[in-house]
């Protein structure tokens, strides 16, 4: 370290110790542990056990995205205002733990309240956790492009943190349901909801002590010095067109994932009739722990934009698959479609924060503003603003097919649970083929690129010691 402070770049070629890169990892298990039980439960959670009609959490939804269109930028300027001897990203690790950590719990608390103050207190909490998230989300992925330069590094830790996330979402989206009637019993799902989300909640909490204990912001400039003023920081957003791509890529590829795994239980109880089979189907997630596992490989041979349309092209053939499996109401077909969309989605979800660790270096690159909080940012923001959207978009539709908790449903509420299953998803797996096609980032502009960024880092420590 130089006098004025200014850090080095990087240790051994921008390789990571394996203690920070699985710190990395873990940090995305505790958030898909927590944030799957939410994604995945807390539609028929409200509907089915707190008694909140889908019009009403559809509309909820739909209000917290409004919310996110402003929480998810806050948090990239924040973290871009952010100068403190741990760092930009890391501190909110600490800080922001134990809040998210509380309204993980309320989330699944249910008090005895007449049904407006019951939706209030939906309300209250589910945006709550919403604006939380992004607290000690977005910095995951903002800390990336400042623990290293290297890309192929940056994939491993991307891979890394892939396999934890899909295994975290997988573990508590099988485990949450049997968990609810073994805290609960057979007639308490309020009692068992609850337990089942201190135990999350729990997890999260110690497993971000150590995420902040152990991970480190080894690539410091001059910028990365001080707090970026808001209007340097949106420079590195000028014509910055990869980052335009995965933006809207990660927007509408989660809103597709969205509305398929809230109403997961839904489909396999009421359409199919085979309720036990839904923790099944969802444990067929892990299946995209393989794909992840072999992104590095396929990255180095085919480059990253066609493994990302290999993967999408999978999804798009599994829910296909799916879709004719519902059908015809065939088990196994649902499943070999889920089995094949899973391994597509592995790909996806490997590769889209690299994509925006990328656009920071092209941001730098292009416009000479490195601005990792407002540029990563989006990551988490346009994830959660799709969700949220498909949220939305379930509730509206449950809400025009007429149905109605623990009964049997109309054609119409058969019908509407089939839509958000199979049909939106599909239709926004192709508009991300789509969309992915206009991604022209080539690997030997990131190696001119990366070698600028690396020289003018350099010349600026140089400079900064000397003074």
């Amino acid at each position: 370290m130089s006098s004025n402070g200014t850090v080095t770049v990087e240790k051994s070629n921008g390789k990571l110790p394996w203690n920070e890169r699985l710190s990395y990892g873990a940090s995305d298990f505790a958030c898909s542990f927590t944030f799957s039980l939410i994604g995945t439960y807390l539609m028929y959670f409200y509907t089915d056990v707190f008694g909140i009609t889908a019009g009403a959490v559809g509309t909820l939804m739909l209000v917290a995205r409004v919310i996110d269109a402003f929480d998810g930028p806050f948090w990239g300027i924040m973290i871009d205002h952010t100068h403190t001897k741990w760092g930009r990203s890391r501190p909110y690790f600490l800080w922001f733990n134990a809040p998210f950590t509380i309204f993980t719990i309320l989330c699944f608390t249910t008090p005895d309240l007449p049904m407006h103050w019951k939706i209030v207190w939906a309300y209250v909490t589910y945006i709550g956790i919403d604006v939380l998230y992004s607290a000690v989300n977005i910095p995951l992925t903002s800390i990336l492009p400042s623990m290293t330069t290297d890309p192929n590094e940056r994939v491993l830790l991307s891979t890394i943190r892939s396999l934890f996330s899909n295994f975290g979402g997988t573990l508590i989206s099988v485990i949450a349901l049997p968990l609810v009637t073994l805290f609960g019993g057979a007639n308490n799902p309020r009692q068992g909801f609850f337990w089942v989300a201190v135990m999350a909640a729990a997890v999260f909490f110690f497993i971000y002590l150590i995420v902040f204990a152990n991970l480190r912001e080894h690539v410091q400039t001059r910028q990365s010095q001080q707090a970026l003023p808001i209007k340097t920081s949106l420079k590195a957003l000028r014509n910055n067109w990869p980052w335009v791509i995965v933006v809207g890529l990660n927007f509408i590829y989660w809103l597709g994932m969205q509305t398929k795994g809230q109403v997961t239980i839904y489909f396999f109880k009421y359409n199919l009739d085979k309720p036990g089979l839904a923790s099944l189907a969802l444990f067929f997630n892990a299946v995209g722990l393989v794909s992840v596992f072999l992104t590095p490989k396929i990255v180095m041979k085919i480059g990253k934009k066609k493994t990302i349309q290999s993967g999408l092209a999978l999804s798009i053939l599994g829910q296909l698959v799916l879709g004719l499996g519902g059908q015809l109401l065939n088990v196994p077909l649902v499943i070999i479609g889920t089995i094949i969309g899973n391994f597509g989605n592995g790909f996806v979800g490997a590769l889209i924060a690299v994509l925006l660790a990328d656009s920071v270096d092209y941001g730098e690159w292009k416009n000479g503003v490195r601005a990792e909080g407002i540029v990563t940012s989006a990551s988490s923001f346009t994830a959660k603003f799709g969700m949220g959207i498909g949220g939305a978009i379930t509730g509206m539709l449950l809400s025009l097919g007429h149905y109605a908790p623990n009964k049997s449903q109309s054609g119409a509420a058969l019908f509407s649970i089939e839509a958000n299953y199979v049909w939106v998803p599909l239709v926004a797996l192709v508009i991300s083929f789509i969309l992915i096609l206009f991604y022209r980032l080539t690997p030997e502009k990131e190696l001119e690129m990366t070698r600028y960024i690396d020289a003018k880092h350099a010349r600026e420590n140089l400079e900064d010691s000397i003074e």
